[in-house]
């Protein structure tokens, strides 16, 4: 265990994908560096355009301080992924920061990560004991589908087996649903057969030897 801890600033797509901090900080922690990536509140400022730049500026202001590593979550959305992590550098480079850099860019959508769990679906669906078939991906597949957040809100409705009102509740919880998965998502399971996850965890690695290095 590194004999310090690191800072951290934590710049997400939406409110639902927090716990992708979590999640990072864990694998951090698996290297033996505690790192606490401050989550900022963007309705405590002025409005916050929706670049990448300029969140991690405003994020910057309120964490009022320097931290050691940046994280940014992007879908790779049809840009890919290439793309995605060009900009998120450019975007820390735009706002002269020191920090490392550890971008977060699933392919194709966070959901993507989220359909490789068919008994954590189940059990946020509120139907653990379900045996309809969900029709879920493999993990060879699950980066190449189109729309990953509309296949896992069918699996969602599919796995609950509802109809009618509850139904359509069911739907309107989507988001909380989907964060719910997020905060369940199995790092040692199905996702680390990704190549975004695998980039994640090496994007990881590099940032730790480096400050291993430097002690």
């Amino acid at each position: 265990m590194s004999h310090r801890d690191y800072s951290g600033l934590f710049v997400a797509e939406g409110t639902s994908d927090l716990p992708l901090a979590d999640i990072v900080q864990s694998i951090f922690l698996d290297h033996g560096f505690s790192v606490y990536l401050s989550r900022p509140d963007f309705s405590m400022l002025p409005k916050v355009a929706k670049d990448v730049g300029s969140r991690i500026r405003a994020g910057s202001e309120l964490v009022g301080e320097q931290v050691d590593v940046v994280v940014v979550h992007r879908d790779a959305d049809n840009a890919g992924a290439a793309a995605r992590r060009t900009e998120v550098e450019g975007a820390l480079r735009s706002n002269n920061l020191a920090s490392a850099l550890v971008p977060v860019i699933p392919v194709r959508m966070t959901e993507a990560w989220l359909l490789l769990d068919e008994s954590a679906i189940r059990r946020v669906a509120g139907n653990p004991r379900g045996k309809t078939d969900l029709g879920l991906p493999k993990a060879h597949q699950v980066e190449s589908i189109a729309d990953p957040k509309e296949l896992l809100d069918q699996c969602l409705l599919t796995a609950a087996n509802v109809t009618g009102r509850r139904r359509d509740s069911l739907r309107k919880r989507f988001p909380q649903n989907r964060r719910q998965l997020l905060e369940r998502l199995d790092r040692n399971g199905p996702i680390t057969q990704l190549a975004s996850w695998k980039l994640l965890l090496s994007d990881i690695e590099s940032v730790t030897a480096r400050w291993t290095s430097n002690d």
